[in-house]
């Protein structure tokens, strides 16, 4: 038996965490604002999921929405470390199994920390599902609540 890809993997795990996660297909778009159109979410409803490297070599998630991005002060001072850096899409991927575009911390190959913008508290998101051309929704406070993410204030406008 071969092992889940993409979207079977993300709605497996979901599963195993009793999380509700509704998978639709999703037109390519050229931008945030387009793709939260064709989606009918605000562009904040939009999480992207960011692998992190830590100094010692290990990785965590960080949920960002739509319009904001990392602040690294905030977020080395949440993971009380340095040092952090986003590392090339090929470590990324060989982080978590997934293709950058794709990534989400559902159904990733190691369970690496979840840290989460706290705007995602009591939204309906919409982020990676594990496979070009689908997105998965589900309920932001859900979603955290099923990884013990750290949910903090660490990220600024972009």
């Amino acid at each position: 038996m071969s092992e889940p890809v993409g979207r079977e993997r993300v709605l497996q795990d979901a599963a195993r965490r009793g999380l509700t996660v509704r998978v639709v297909p999703r037109p390519q778009a050229s931008s945030l604002h387009e793709a939260a159109k064709l989606l009918g979410i605000r562009p904040s409803d939009i999480v992207k999921t960011l692998v992190v490297k830590k100094h010692d070599g290990g990785f965590l998630f960080a949920l960002v929405p739509g319009g904001r991005k990392i602040s690294w002060p905030k977020l080395r001072a949440v993971v009380q470390v340095n040092k952090l850096s986003m590392p090339d899409a090929q470590i990324a991927k060989e982080a978590t199994g997934y293709e950058r575009g794709m990534i989400t911390p559902l159904g990733s190959t190691t369970a690496w920390p979840v840290y989460a913008d706290e705007s995602i508290v009591g939204a309906h998101v919409a982020m990676g599902s594990g496979e070009h051309g689908y997105s998965a929704f589900v309920d932001g406070s859900e979603l955290l609540s099923s990884f013990g993410a750290v949910v903090a204030d660490i990220t600024d406008p972009e």
